[in-house]
């Protein structure tokens, strides 16, 4: 049984900002923005000077690892240098790198031995807010503390007084402060997954973030969790959502009042700080029910409004470089997500390490398998290609959930637009990476196939990909 840290450290977090790291060199025109970042165990104060320092894995030493920063149209060289005592790779979530750039361990690269290094080096096309984490034993090593943040400055930004960065992330912890040592036990597994007890801002629990009344933030939030969905409230405030998962959108209040992210998802919001000089307002997180909290407040300092009132709301940004899905001429795929507790638990076939027998429940889960895609739970990631896509065509994905659980689901390689939920056309159309699929939701994705190799698709919820919610789709 868990021991947790105390219900206080849960009830609140912070934004200490802890983004230090890497050293990126000088650009020279023409060349790769580089950085050299190391993982390694190490050692940080998660939950404040009350509690020891918690022993974690980290990029560069810092939780979360260094920010990497390049402009749309250039090229990023980041050398990983791996001092774990086991394999690693680095996934870029988000970006359309190529295929031997995705950081997917024997699927697109060989992983990353203990003392050996990889250089990751690719073209950045799209603006936008993303991330990159191991894809090896990712429930685990991600869990410890291994993420950090991307992103990809635009040609032409949105006029704000400032860019804040929120990396969240949440724990499960002794009462010492380590970290609970549970990975993978199957009450995880076979549910939401690993819930931790207490949440993260940018690698610290604190109480406050220090705004000015009157000034604009473009905000980015970015959900590093392995399980844990947010659905933030800006209490006194209305956000705008500028950006999903990188990718432009009309400016709009988030549906319901909350900003929701499922685990692999950003959003970019515009907030304008409509307080005044003293005030406080929290942002809560809302999205289980009965166990809502105060994640922090924003604070007011005593100055003077830099404006009496709010600015023009902001005009979409410039789109992306995704090609747009052709809907006359594509071609549908089924795609049912299935098992979990609660959720019929009808068995499947056993892929990659079981070469696809097919077991009941109970005899997957005897193997460490709970979920299926299309009835095939899959293990590990050197799999026989679930889907073949023609290269250049568009495709729709039709995609059912048949459980009781939130699946965020996560395409590698490619964007795709959210077209439709139940049925029902999305009023946005909204470019994604990461689609949150509620219980027994029916979501529709559209995208144009044009970026070859073997890609992994799976649900971002990491005991739910480390336990068969897992395919590859082949793109030729």
């Amino acid at each position: 049984m868990t021991t947790h840290i105390s219900r206080r450290s849960l009830l609140r977090a912070g934004a200490a900002v802890a983004l230090a790291g890497a050293w990126p060199c000088a650009a020279i025109a023409g060349e790769p923005l580089r950085y050299h970042i190391v993982a390694a165990p190490g050692r940080w104060s998660l939950v404040g000077p009350r509690y020891p320092e918690t022993d974690v894995w980290a990029f560069a030493g810092t939780i979360p690892g260094p920010l990497i920063r390049a402009k749309q149209g250039g090229r990023l060289s980041v050398l990983v240098e791996n001092r774990l005592q086991e394999a690693t790779t680095v996934h870029w979530h988000g970006l359309r790198v190529p295929n031997g750039m995705d950081g997917v361990p024997d699927l697109t690269q060989k992983p990353i031995a203990p003392g050996a290094s990889f250089l990751y080096e690719f073209d950045v096309p799209d603006a936008g807010t993303y991330w990159y984490h191991p894809h090896y034993r990712s429930f685990e090593q991600v869990g410890r503390g291994l993420a950090g943040a991307l992103i990809v400055e635009e040609a032409a930004p949105p006029a704000v007084d400032r860019d804040l960065l929120w990396v969240l992330d949440d724990w499960r912890l002794e009462r010492d402060a380590s970290i609970s040592d549970d990975f993978g036990n199957v009450h995880d597994v076979m549910r939401n997954g690993r819930i931790g007890n207490t949440v993260t801002v940018n690698g610290r629990v604190a109480e406050q973030v220090a705004v000015r009344a009157g000034e604009r933030l473009r905000l980015r939030l970015v959900n590093v969790a392995n399980a844990r969905i947010f659905g933030l409230d800006f209490t006194g405030h209305q956000p705008l959502v500028l950006t999903l998962d990188g990718q432009p959108v009309e400016p709009h209040e988030p549906p319901g009042g909350h900003v929701v992210l499922g685990p692999g998802m950003r959003v970019d919001l515009i907030l304008d700080c409509v307080g005044g000089p003293g005030e406080r307002f929290a942002v809560n997180d809302m999205f289980y029910r009965g166990l809502e909290y105060r994640l922090l407040d924003l604070a007011y300092g005593p100055e003077a409004p830099l404006r009496e009132r709010p600015s023009a709301p902001p005009a979409a940004l410039a789109r992306n470089t995704m090609p747009e899905p052709d809907l006359a001429k594509a071609v549908r795929h089924d795609v049912v997500f299935g098992g979990g507790m609660m959720g019929g638990m009808m068995g499947g076939m056993m892929g990659g390490m079981m070469g696809g027998q097919r077991m009941d429940m109970r005899a997957m889960m005897r193997h460490g398998m709970a979920w299926t895609i299309n009835g095939v739970a899959a293990g590990g990631h050197d799999l026989a290609p679930l889907l073949t896509l023609e290269r250049g065509r568009t495709h729709v994905l039709a995609m059912a959930n048949d459980t009781v659980w939130h699946h965020p689901i996560h395409l590698h390689g490619h964007s795709f637009r959210v077209i439709a939920r139940n049925s029902q056309p999305t009023r946005y159309r909204e470019w994604r990476d990461t689609v949150l699929v509620a219980p027994r939701e029916r979501v529709d994705i559209a995208f144009v196939a044009d970026n070859p190799g073997n890609w992994m698709f799976h649900c971002h919820i990491l005991e739910h990909q480390e336990s068969g919610m897992t395919a590859v789709f082949r793109v030729a």
